[in-house]
């Protein structure tokens, strides 16, 4: 008896949702709204004076729990400035295993390396989604999420929002009297 008790309670469920409106979209012809904090890509960055901005240090390499970032660092001297500095010679990003943890954004000291918050477009070879060097700053030019590595690690702070007293403020954040 029981058998056709939770079969009449499967088929009451199943009419019941037969009348509600799908939440599904046809992914390429219709676009969904996005959140702020969306991101899905990666992208390099250049200085304001044309540089690169990754100094190879390597620490996106080391911090990645996917292990799926290459760098090869070297130093040699800018076309720019002039002044001997660390380059990436090669930097690589395999999106296959990426997790998206965005720890890589978060270690670099010069915030070189951001996420994108556009989507990317399908693909359907593996190659697409090896990211080299020249597709990251190609990314560049792409919206980015509003925030840097600099900027998250602040919003982890431990005195973040915590009003200072007079005496813990620095002479530069007192206003003038």
């Amino acid at each position: 008896m029981s058998v056709f008790t939770s079969t009449f309670q499967a088929l009451g469920i199943t009419l019941r949702n037969l009348t509600r409106k799908p939440n599904t979209v046809m992914h390429p012809f219709v676009k969904r709204e996005r959140s702020a904090r969306y991101r899905q890509t990666f992208a390099l960055l250049h200085e304001a004076n044309g540089d690169e901005a990754c100094i190879g240090c390597k620490k996106c390499e080391k911090i990645c729990p996917s292990e799926v970032i290459t760098v090869v660092a070297s130093k040699h001297e800018s076309a720019i400035t002039g002044k001997k500095r660390g380059w990436a010679e090669d930097f690589n990003l395999d999106l296959t295993a990426c997790i998206v943890c965005e720890l890589c954004v978060q270690v670099c000291p010069v915030d070189a390396i951001v996420m994108c918050s556009v989507p990317t477009k399908p693909s359907f070879a593996r190659e697409d989604l090896l990211l080299t060097m020249s597709l990251l700053y190609a990314n560049e030019s792409i919206p980015r999420a509003p925030y840097t590595g600099t900027s998250l690690v602040e919003s982890h702070a431990p005195d973040r929002g915590v009003e200072k007293t007079p005496a813990e403020k620095s002479p530069a954040e007192t206003p003038p009297a």
